[in-house]
């Protein structure tokens, strides 16, 4: 089977936001027993949340790589390629080498439905999640795993972790995690096992309380960001150094809410017994694309994943500060599960123009339901990304332009500009 074979099979599969997806773990714990258990005996870092996870996970395994530690890294979605979301040691999987783990997986999931002891085919990315599983257990010493949806049901939480870490908890995935934060809250603490440690970053009181009371039940150590002394010593538009708890760190992603997710990756370092030194050159040099990602200049191309209000608040935040005296456009697509109407209006208003414009993917909104809901006195439609782009290359050579809504539309636009 070639790479462009097995990533047509992966898609044909679909996802567990398709309608009728089965949500539960059975599937994937039969799968997992058809590969002879690749998830047991194996060391884990298990990373959930609304936002910054995925920056967090980058963070630790970053760190963990520079103490030594050949690191796994599993995350979702993708930007570009499949091959992305399994990295070892900050390298995504070869072609070949994802074709076998497909082919691993594919066929345990094909002997078990022919035994009739599987119902169907594992989804998408419960496929990619067992392939991680079984592409670390042959080479990897931890392997840090990032929540797909939710926590509690996701298909990651077959693992039996040595630490978990919950970032900052919002409102994002509403109808199948619950419509407040409580009832989201309370799907990110399923990932927490008896005994095992949780780093937990700031979150709203509620949230709070609800990873708490989980945390005593399955007595969880509990290392909180909120009581580590952090201090911003200064911040530029590509990052920010800053101090926790004395110790002075430099953090190479740009956007001051990162601080936040870097406070809980040096956290869940220490708690591992990570040295400073190499958390500290963990967090300086690590790179995670699509998150205020500068691609290319005059006028400066910014791609930022933000794809819920929260994400988009702190892009605001970072337009406001760094942006204020240059001209602002913005590139923005969203799904048509999101929360369209209030992400809008945390960043248009701070844009000089804005482009609507729709990913090629199943789920994007059309950018006249875009514009129907948000309201901007010089919006304009590009019915594809590389229409955008074109259109956005008219701008001041000293405009900065974002590119946001959804990473699927990132995605697009940096295969496209890369």
């Amino acid at each position: 089977m070639s790479y462009l074979d097995s990533v047509r099979y992966l898609y044909a599969l679909g996802n567990e936001l398709r309608p009728g997806a089965k949500f539960g773990l059975e599937r994937m714990q039969k799968v997992l027993d058809g590969l002879e258990n690749p998830e047991r005996g194996q060391r884990f870092i298990h990373v959930a949340g609304t936002n910054g996870k995925g920056s967090t996970c980058a963070m630790i395994a970053n760190a963990l790589r520079h103490a030594g530690y050949c690191t796994g890294l599993y995350t979702s979605p993708h930007l570009v390629e499949p091959t992305e979301r399994i990295q070892i040691d900050g390298q995504p999987l070869t072609q070949q080498e994802f074709i076998r783990a497909f082919e691993t997986v594919h066929a345990a999931a094909e002997r078990l439905m022919e035994q009739g002891r599987l119902d169907a085919h594992p989804s998408y990315f419960e496929t990619v999640t067992a392939m991680a599983l079984v592409t670390f257990r042959e080479k990897c010493d931890v392997a840090v795993l990032e929540v797909g949806l939710g926590g509690r049901l996701d298909a990651t939480n077959v693992i039996n972790p040595e630490l978990c870490v919950i970032t900052s908890i919002s409102f994002d995935h509403e109808s199948y995690l619950g419509n407040s934060v409580e009832s989201i809250a309370a799907e990110k603490a399923g990932i927490l096992k008896p005994g095992t440690p949780v780093v937990l970053a700031r979150q709203p009181a509620q949230a709070e309380g609800v990873i708490s009371e989980r945390a005593h039940q399955v007595g969880s150590k509990i290392v909180r960001a909120a009581d580590a002394p952090v201090s911003i010593v200064s911040a530029t538009a590509h990052g920010a150094k800053f101090m926790v708890d004395g110790v002075p760190y430099e953090c190479g992603l740009a956007g001051r809410h990162q601080v936040e997710n870097a406070t809980a990756a040096i956290l869940a370092c220490c708690e591992w017994g990570v040295e400073k030194r190499h958390i500290q050159a963990g967090v300086k040099d690590v790179t995670w694309p699509g998150r205020l990602e500068l691609i290319s200049r005059t006028p400066d191309f910014i791609l930022d994943g933000a794809h819920n209000p929260a994400g988009a608040a702190a892009l605001g935040a970072y337009i406001r500060e760094f942006c204020s005296e240059r001209p602002v456009w913005i590139v923005f697509g969203s799904m048509r599960d999101k929360a369209v109407e209030e992400m809008t209006g945390e960043i248009f208003p701070l844009a000089d123009r804005v482009i609507v414009t729709k990913p090629n993917f199943p789920r994007a909104l059309r950018p006249e339901a875009i514009l129907a809901v948000a309201e901007h006195p010089d919006a304009r439609i590009a019915q594809t990304i590389e229409e955008a782009i074109e259109m956005a290359r008219s701008a001041p050579p000293d405009a900065a332009i974002f590119f946001t809504g959804s990473l699927f539309l990132v995605g697009e636009a940096r295969g496209l500009l890369m």
